[in-house]
């Protein structure tokens, strides 16, 4: 099966959302601190706050950890501008 391009449009943006906020709107919407969320998510403190604060890049495992806490899939997390509403409906 051949794939024709034109069949396909781009994905839009639906906001401007980093990924330490969605990080941060997520676990403000739980009414967890940034050390419950490291605890859930098996991860220290100080990096919860580098991560909201867009200061580290996320990296494929740091989302499934944190994705896994927050019961939500990794994607909401590493492509905030994708997944806006996703990331509406798990707040």
């Amino acid at each position: 099966m051949k794939i024709n391009l034109r069949d396909f449009t781009p994905a839009r943006r639906h906001g401007h959302v980093t990924t330490g906020e969605v990080i941060q709107i997520l676990r403000e919407k739980k009414g967890w601190t940034q050390e419950e969320l490291a605890r859930r998510s098996s991860m220290h403190a100080n990096n919860i706050s580098l991560l909201e604060n867009d200061r580290v890049d996320i990296g494929k495992r740091r989302a499934e950890q944190l994705a896994m806490a927050f019961g939500v899939h990794p994607a909401i997390i590493m492509f905030p501008e994708y997944e806006a509403a996703e990331i509406q409906k798990a707040a």
